[in-house]
């Protein structure tokens, strides 16, 4: 049974397995390199290991294969009857990652 593990990166919980590709919010690392992400909040595998809140010692590494921005959306704000109207684009950046291995 291949190991996942419940991660926090940036306030936001991914569960990962090894060789997965995600998309997380922009690191500030560059391209090619390792990154480790050590707020690990629970790793399965022969038997769960759930932390409080989080598991000693469990770490994940993974690379980073690009930074990009997703697609656009568009905001638009609107008061009825007063003349109002604002539209604003927003594209949110991202880092792509490849999980490499789950230690724990």
């Amino acid at each position: 049974m291949s190991a996942t593990a419940v991660v926090r990166i940036a306030d936001i919980q991914f569960r990962v397995s090894a060789d997965q590709v995600l998309r997380v919010p922009r690191l500030a690392d560059e391209v090619g390199a390792t990154v480790q992400f050590d707020e690990v909040l629970m790793v399965t595998g022969d038997e769960p290991r759930v932390g409080t809140p989080t598991v000693d010692g469990a770490k994940v590494t993974a690379e980073i294969l690009e930074h990009g921005r997703g697609n656009k959306i568009t905001v638009f704000k609107k008061k009825r009857r007063k003349g109002y109207r604002k539209t604003q684009g927003h594209r949110q950046g991202y880092t792509a990652v490849r999980i490499q291995s789950i230690e724990g």
